[in-house]
C-alpha cells in the first residue's frame, strides 16, 4: 500500500510513553493457541449496525496528544505512520459520504498504547486487540497486534489497514445510531439471536472497511496483492476458523462476527461497490 507521503490524521493520541497506563516493556512469547484466544477475544468484543442515517452533531474536535518521548522500533514507526494515514483517509472518505447526505462526520480519535490503558468503556488491554469504544468515540490499538496477525497468516500493511478501517466502521455505525438500536434489540433476545445480530453488525463493519478500500483504490494507493491481504485477513479471523484453531470444534450458535466466507464476502461487496448503502447486512 502506498501510504508513505500521504496525509496523516491529527486525531492520534499516543499514550505509548505513558507508564501509568501499563505501557512499556517487551512482549513475551505466545503459543499459536494463545494467539488464537487473543484474536477470539478481539473479534468477539466489537460494536453495532442498521440502515438509517441519523442527525449528527456539528461539533468539531481535533486533538493530538503526546505523553512522553516514545522509544519505538522501525516496525512500530512504520505501523504508526500507516495507522495515521489510514485514519486520515477514512476521515476523507466518510466525511464526503456524510456531507453528501447533509450530515456532519464527527471524526473519531485513535489511541496508541502499550499493554493496557484506561477507556470510557473500562480498562483496555492488548489481549483483546484493537477495539472501538462508543462512550468516548475512540479507537484503541496496541501496535503489537500486527505480530499476532502475522502468526495467523494475516500479514501485510493493507491487512493491518483493514483492521483499522473495520474499527472506524464501528464508529460510523455509532454515529448512525446503529449501535444503540442493536443493543436495545439484543436486550430482548436470547443469547443465540443476540449473537446473530452481532454477526450482522460485524459484517457491516467489514463491508464499510471494503468501502474505504474502494476509496483508497480510486486514489491510486493500492498495490498488487493488497486486496488479497485483506481477503486473507478476513478469512483468518472468521469465527469458524478461530474456533476450530482455538478449541478444535465449531459452535455456530456462538458466532458473533461471521464465518470466514461471510467476512470475505461483505468486505468484497463494499470494495467492489464503494457504496455504504450496499452494506445493509440486516436487509
Amino acid at each position: 500500500m502506498r501510504w508513505k507521503g500521504q496525509r496523516q490524521s491529527n486525531n492520534i493520541e499516543d499514550r505509548r510513553g505513558n507508564s501509568s497506563g501499563g505501557g512499556g516493556g517487551g512482549r513475551g512469547g505466545l503459543s499459536i493457541t494463545g494467539i488464537v484466544i487473543i484474536l477470539i477475544g478481539y473479534f468477539l468484543f466489537d460494536v453495532d449496525l442498521s440502515d438509517e442515517v441519523g442527525v449528527l452533531d456539528k461539533q468539531e474536535t481535533t486533538t493530538i496528544s503526546q505523553n512522553a518521548p516514545v522509544q519505538e522500533s522501525q516496525q512500530e514507526a512504520d505501523l504508526r505512520g500507516l495507522t495515521g494515514m489510514v485514519l486520515a483517509s477514512t476521515e476523507d472518505s466518510w466525511g464526503a459520504y456524510f456531507k453528501h447526505h447533509d450530515a456532519y462526520y464527527r471524526e473519531p480519535k485513535l489511541v496508541l498504547y502499550r499493554n493496557a490503558t484506561s477507556t470510557a468503556c473500562g480498562k483496555g488491554t492488548s489481549a483483546t486487540g484493537p477495539f472501538y469504544c462508543p462512550a468516548d468515540e475512540k479507537i484503541y490499538i496496541d501496535l503489537s497486534f500486527y505480530d499476532d496477525m502475522k502468526d495467523l497468516g494475516a500479514q501485510g500493511d493493507f491487512a493491518f489497514a483493514y483492521v483499522v478501517a473495520h474499527e472506524v466502521g464501528h464508529h460510523v455505525q455509532h454515529l448512525l445510531g446503529i449501535n444503540e438500536k442493536v443493543a436495545r434489540q439484543q436486550e430482548r433476545l436470547s443469547e443465540k439471536k443476540a449473537n446473530q445480530l452481532s454477526v450482522k453488525q460485524e459484517l457491516q463493519a467489514d463491508c464499510f472497511a471494503g468501502v474505504w478500500g474502494h476509496y483508497v483504490d480510486q486514489k491510486g494507493l493500492l498495490e498488487m496483492g493488497d486486496v488479497q491481504e485483506a481477503m486473507d485477513t478476513a478469512a483468518a479471523i472468521g469465527d469458524d476458523r478461530l474456533q476450530q484453531q482455538g478449541q478444535g470444534h465449531v459452535v455456530p450458535d456462538s458466532f458473533t462476527h461471521g464465518t470466514s466466507a461471510q467476512r470475505m464476502q461483505w468486505f468484497n461487496r463494499g470494495f467492489k461497490s464503494g457504496d455504504p448503502d450496499q452494506c445493509n447486512t440486516f436487509g
